[in-house]
């Protein structure tokens, strides 16, 4: 099959869903389809100019805009749903913000905690003393004193 733009062969099927009924189906190359999917200005659909890329009601300048460490595009951000580098969260941080707050409820990522994770300073400085302990007893081959610091340390760990 050709492509619909060119002579070349077509490599890629797509198929727009116009409304319930009516579907729309584009045979391109891969150069025709990187043009319709990354640069909707260039290649309209036989719809009027319109694309059918997500990003078609947005201004030129924000599309084209570009991280200057990975120099992703925002309209591959947006075609593609992958960012290139950490950078790019501010890079496109005004774009970005409303987006994960509304998929994510949060703009911040708080992770988790290790379940084991000591409760208060005076644990975790006490568990450090202990592990100090235990390789000097370990060193010194008092292993009935490495087990009670042992005991110790796995106590103070599960409370």
């Amino acid at each position: 099959m050709k492509c619909q733009k060119c002579a070349k062969a077509a490599t890629l099927h797509i198929t727009e869903v116009i409304s319930e009924e009516q579907f729309e189906e584009l045979h391109l190359c891969e150069e025709c389809a990187h043009k319709y999917l990354y640069e909707p200005n260039k290649i309209g659909s036989p719809k009027g100019g319109e694309s059918g890329s997500l990003v078609e009601s947005d201004e030129p300048g924000l599309l084209n805009r570009e991280c200057p460490v990975c120099g992703i595009k925002f309209v591959e951000f947006r075609n593609t749903g992958r960012l290139g580098c950490p950078h790019d969260y501010q890079e496109f941080r005004e774009e970005l913000t409303p987006l994960l707050e509304n998929i994510h409820g949060e703009i911040k990522h708080c992770g988790k905690s290790p379940r084991r994770l000591p409760q208060t300073k005076q644990a975790q400085s006490e568990l450090t003393q202990l592990r100090k302990q235990l390789l000097q007893a370990v060193n010194k081959e008092a292993y009935e004193e490495a087990a009670s610091i042992r005991d110790r340390i796995r106590q103070l760990e599960e409370a």
